[in-house]
């Protein structure tokens, strides 16, 4: 009896202390520009850096079966990873999807994924959206078709992905009618577009609350979020949406994965530019569990403090039109106002000579006028042209790296023009000031007796 009790006690403490099931990825890519892949997915955010021949193995704890990414600097590809998952790849990435090769468990199912890869970028979606009605229709059935071919002549392995994706063909279908009737005019520059009498129906029917499918579908992710978007007034191409209209809505979901991806794709609005930023962060932070969304709130709430008023601003050195570097140091002593512009943003340039005429009517007086230009480096000759053939005035500079410019990139700027206005000790007045074109900007430098 003794015996058996022991053998019972050894079988328990094994059960809690055999290690949890792990996912295994392995295999090789060839050619990368810096030799790193991302691993991307639900609650799965993880850089792999490759051994010199290209070669890596990597142990995953997944929270689900479902639809992962993997990224190189040029390329990424969809896998479908489940929790016991074997899986070996190879692929050089100067021709990524065509090079692509599994072996391994989940190599079927991770094959076919490729191969329909194939079939479905052989017409980019924004081509297959320029198509006339009848040409994109016909486009589409021959899409569906091949992708159905390839779906029936698959011996898989896992039932799972098999049940599924019988159903995603259907999504892949419904999200290019839904897109090309909502984008053709985007695409195709057809104004005032609408679809003919014959247009298929979009399925009204399609569960938009449905996590299993969420974590399987890229398109059924496509659907959920454009018509979430639709919902709250949202932008379906940007992902930007109004956090009051859409926090109801978003608390509301049963889908876990469905809010996290909502919030993910919105935290651009923990920003200065949101008077309310502060309980949108907090109301954010309450409804999600993805450590990496929360991480980027985070940062973006704590950057977005920094900018309040009386704060120091963060630090500029560009180069000068006229020659040389200016940086904010340079320009102590005197008021700021400072525009963030481009040649190619058309709202800039309306702008331009309503800042003019503001810059005439502040002459000589205790503030200088900084244009800082977001234009690509490789455009420098462009963007110096058009300052003397527009014969704009003030400062006009040039960042080093476009969106991703230290300064912008400090001040959560997501939009051209954006205005910012220093005081002369270099402190942040207002990080959203007033447009030239709007009269509150006169009575804000009114009001500092500038």
């Amino acid at each position: 009896m003794k015996k058996i009790f022991f053998l019972l006690l050894i079988v328990v403490l094994y059960s809690f202390t055999t290690s949890e099931e792990k996912t295994t990825i392995s295999g090789k890519i060839t050619n990368t520009e810096n030799g790193i892949i991302r691993i991307k997915g639900e609650l799965l955010d993880k850089e792999i850096k490759l051994k010199p021949d290209g070669s890596f193995s990597e142990n995953l704890t997944l929270e689900s079966d479902g639809i992962y990414k993997i990224e190189t600097t040029k390329n990424s590809f969809s896998i479908y990873l489940s929790k016991d998952s074997k899986l070996t790849l190879s692929a050089d990435d100067t021709n990524l999807i065509t090079t692509l090769k599994f072996t391994g468990k989940g190599s079927v199912e991770n094959q076919y994924l490729a191969k329909k890869q194939l079939i479905t970028s052989v017409i980019p979606d924004e081509e297959l959206y320029t198509l006339n009605e009848n040409e994109f229709l016909k486009k589409l059935q021959e899409i569906k078709n091949s992708v159905n071919n390839l779906y029936l002549k698959t011996k898989f392995t896992d039932a799972n992905f098999k049940t599924k994706e019988a159903i995603n063909i259907n999504y892949l279908e419904q999200k290019h009618l839904l897109f090309y009737k909502k984008y053709h005019y985007v695409f195709g520059g057809v104004n005032n577009f609408k679809v003919s009498e014959n247009y298929p129906k979009i399925d009204e029917t399609i569960d938009l609350d449905n996590n299993s499918y969420f974590l399987f579908s890229n398109e059924y992710q496509e659907i959920v979020l454009n018509k979430f978007y639709e919902g709250v007034k949202g932008d379906g191409i940007t992902g930007m949406i109004s956090a009051k209209d859409a926090i109801p809505k978003i608390k509301a979901l049963k889908s876990q994965s469905i809010k996290n991806r909502l919030i993910e794709n919105s935290t651009n609005d923990i920003n200065i530019g949101n008077p309310n930023y502060d309980k949108t962060y907090w109301e954010f932070l309450s409804i999600i569990n993805n450590p990496v969304v929360k991480q980027t709130l985070t940062d973006n709430y704590n950057a977005t403090n920094a900018l309040q008023p009386g704060n120091p601003s963060p630090k500029f050195d560009y180069e000068n039109q006229k020659g040389g570097k200016t940086s904010l140091e340079n320009l102590k002593g005197k008021y700021i106002y400072i525009d963030l512009w481009a040649t190619w943003c058309g709202p800039c340039r309306e702008e331009i000579p309503f800042l003019q005429k503001v810059e005439e009517q502040y002459k000589g007086k205790n503030i200088e006028f900084v244009s800082i230009s977001i234009d690509a480096l490789k455009d420098q000759p462009k963007w110096s042209k058009f300052v003397i053939e527009k014969q704009l005035g003030g400062i006009q500079l040039l960042a080093e790296n476009e969106w991703e410019s230290k300064f912008v990139k400090d001040y959560g700027v997501w939009g051209v023009p954006t205005f910012i206005l220093l005081d002369p000790n270099g402190n942040i007045v207002n990080a959203r000031a007033p447009k030239p074109s709007d009269a509150k900007l006169i009575d804000l430098l009114n009001s500092l007796k500038i």
